[in-house]
């Protein structure tokens, strides 16, 4: 099958020969090319300004990333066989991983497929499609899921912000099986319910995995502060491990409600005291009380999603880790992770070190940590190496 060019202007091509799989629009040369004559998910050849080609791609002209390269075979068929081999190939690496089927199955560009999440609770696969792209194959890509999982359930929880980034409406629906409330989850040996359909992402992140399982080494006999706690991911992973108390603060109803369900299921309640509460004032309010805790656990949404948020994102973790400092006991543990790609590690330690400073204390780095395994980084592409996770002590 023979696809259309798209020509890239003069030098724009270093990144994607360095294995990058984006093409922003303003590096196509749209003179030769011209970008609206592409219809969204169509698929294109990338060549550089004097025609050798780079690769296959799918272009969507309304988006600033207007093409992702998925194959290297100008000729490939973007059909089942296509997705089986993808996802085969994805699937090898997890089942090396993993005893157990409850794992991010694949990780769009790092598994070779720009546009698609699938994350595994037991017998069903939830699926995110996120690119103009992958929303023209997703029938192949449903039968190809169908034909090597045959998962009872499958869900469609395309409810993402890229999806309106690329003109495409948002989501959740249940492609196979009769819908579900809840997904099991087993973590480290701990068990959970999440929202089948209302929760955050998929459901679960099931990128802090080993940064949880590191966390329990601290907690053993410990007062321990975890700030959004979310259903309960870290917070009842410590009180398994034999955390003193866990307090978890979490400003959502509905993830409080689960939060609980999941310690009685774990029967760890008796130790987990949940406050239904804005993280940011809660600490103020801890504070004003004279409350210490041994370990502190920050896990806050990403508060830069746009360089544009930088700024301002930045403040808020200098806030909400120095809040979490004054908080902690002599020798006390902080936990802080972000998962925002535009705060690089080396930020991120600045503001712990700058917050320690500030209140007049020392700071020991002890573990850093990354995504799980499931998340696999690829090597030309930073921004799927978003998570970093900092275990410091605070000395005086």
């Amino acid at each position: 099958m023979r696809y259309p060019p798209l020509k890239l202007r003069k030098n724009e091509d270093r990144r994607l020969r360095a294995g990058h799989l984006w093409v922003f629009s303003n590096e196509v040369d749209t003179h030769a090319t011209p970008l609206k004559s592409f219809a969204p998910g169509q698929c294109a050849v990338i060549t550089n300004h004097i025609g050798t080609t780079i690769g296959l791609a799918y272009v969507n002209p309304a988006s600033l990333i207007c093409a992702r390269i998925i194959s290297y075979n100008i000729k490939q068929l973007f059909d089942v066989i296509f997705f089986k081999r993808r996802l085969e190939q994805a699937f090898l690496l997890r089942s090396r991983l993993f005893a157990q089927p409850y794992y991010r199955l694949v990780y769009s560009e790092s598994d070779l497929l720009p546009g698609l999440i699938i994350d595994r609770f037991n017998d069903t696969l939830v699926l995110q499609i996120s690119t103009a792209g992958m929303e023209q194959k997703q029938a192949e890509i449903l039968e190809a899921v169908d034909n090597i999982f045959s998962p009872a359930h499958i869900i469609l929880n395309n409810k993402t912000r890229s999806r309106l980034l690329e003109g495409l409406d948002t989501f959740v629906d249940t492609i196979k099986g009769a819908p579900l409330e809840t997904l099991p989850v087993i973590e480290n040996n701990v068990h959970f319910e999440v929202s089948a359909l209302a929760g955050q992402k998929t459901g679960w992140f099931y990128d802090h995995r080993l940064n949880r399982h590191r966390m329990q080494h601290y907690v053993n006999g410990m007062n321990v502060l975890d700030v959004f706690s979310y259903t309960g991911g870290w917070g009842i992973q410590a009180a398994a491990a034999g955390a003193k108390k866990v307090h978890c603060i979490e400003s959502s109803n509905q993830a409080c409600q689960q939060l609980l369900q999941n310690a009685e299921r774990n029967k760890t309640q008796d130790r987990i005291n949940i406050i239904n509460a804005d993280a940011f004032d809660t600490l103020a309010q801890l504070r004003q009380a004279k409350n210490r805790f041994d370990v502190i656990i920050i896990d806050p949404p990403a508060f830069i999603k746009r360089k544009k948020d930088i700024k301002q994102g930045i403040i808020a973790y200098q806030r909400i880790n120095k809040a979490a400092m004054q908080l902690l006991s002599n020798n006390g543990i902080l936990i802080s992770a972000s998962c925002s790609f535009h705060l690089s590690r080396e930020q991120h330690l600045k503001i712990l070190r700058d917050g320690a400073k500030q209140i007049k204390m020392q700071l020991q780095v002890i573990e850093q940590g990354h995504a799980s395994p499931d998340h696999p980084t690829h090597p030309a592409i930073p921004e799927t190496n978003y998570l970093s996770t900092y275990t410091v002590r605070l000395l005086t």
